[in-house]
């Protein structure tokens, strides 16, 4: 406390001029309109600015929750997107997905290999969480793969990038089918073949899901024609496809559970008997 007075005993002339000084800049402002308008307008860009950087901070630490709005969002609108009917195309279908087919579960990728001969990704869902083998497994960009095994918490996924996969595929402009492999070599690129050479080909065309399996429903992205050729054969194609997914960086995933996969192999399988 003495130190505070004496401080001011040594300063007090300049302490009342500081003073006076705020005194008279207050009864100025007062006084007179204009300089009324500019210091409201200073602090109030002053303020802004605080509250726009403290805003800023605060969005930093919540991107994790916005992220997880968004992906519940995404996942609400797929939803609707693979169970609308050729009739309903042009319009949102209500939310009570009457004539629901696939349901979507997020998750968030663990562990993933982009660099062997068979590659898998592990995810941070299981049977507890109603996942099962050969569910369907994909991001907002394009397919992942298949899901093959599972625990309770936990389940894997072949990816595409895998010699094992095998995945029915179509050229999106012709609807020309074929199957989508993987050689082993860049995890940039996969290879749709046993395409008709009498498919439209044409590089930069997008390669999407055939629908012609239980896993996944037509149409979803899957990459671009990045360059073909014809077949030993002469009768098929080769063709190079550059993913849309980058297959080295994948987050959060959506996977997808057919709910009349049951009912289609059960059908299936009577027809080969």
């Amino acid at each position: 406390m003495q130190q505070i007075i004496n401080f001011v005993i040594r300063n007090k002339t300049f302490l009342l001029f500081l003073f006076l000084f705020c005194v008279g800049l207050a009864l100025t402002i007062q006084s007179h309109s204009y300089h009324k308008s500019k210091f409201i307008n200073s602090a109030n860009s002053l303020s802004g600015g605080v509250y726009g950087t403290v805003n800023s901070i605060d969005k930093y630490f919540s991107l994790e929750r916005e992220n997880e709005i968004l992906a519940e969002e995404n996942k609400y609108l797929r939803e609707q997107l693979f169970n609308r009917s050729d009739s309903q195309a042009n319009f949102v279908v209500d939310s009570s997905f009457s004539n629901e087919t696939y349901r979507i579960t997020i998750a968030e990728v663990y562990k993933n290999s982009y660099s062997l001969t068979n590659n898998y990704l592990t995810i941070n869902k299981g049977t507890t969480d109603s996942i099962k083998q050969d569910f369907g497994v994909i991001t907002s960009k394009g397919i992942i793969g298949i899901i093959d095994a599972t625990s309770s918490n936990y389940a894997r996924v072949l990816s595409i990038l895998s010699k094992k996969s095998r995945i029915n595929a179509k050229l999106k402009r012709s609807n020309h089918i074929g199957s989508l492999i993987w050689n082993g070599k860049s995890p940039e690129f996969v290879q749709l073949v046993d395409v008709s050479t009498f498919a439209p080909v044409k590089v930069g065309d997008t390669i999407v899901t055939g629908g012609q399996s239980s896993i996944f429903p037509k149409g979803i992205n899957i990459g671009s024609i990045d360059s073909f050729e014809t077949d030993i054969s002469g009768d098929t194609y080769t063709i190079q496809v550059r993913l849309f997914n980058d297959m080295t960086n994948i987050g959060k995933i959506y996977i997808l559970q057919n709910l009349d996969r049951d009912e289609m192999l059960t059908l299936q399988r009577s027809g080969n008997e």
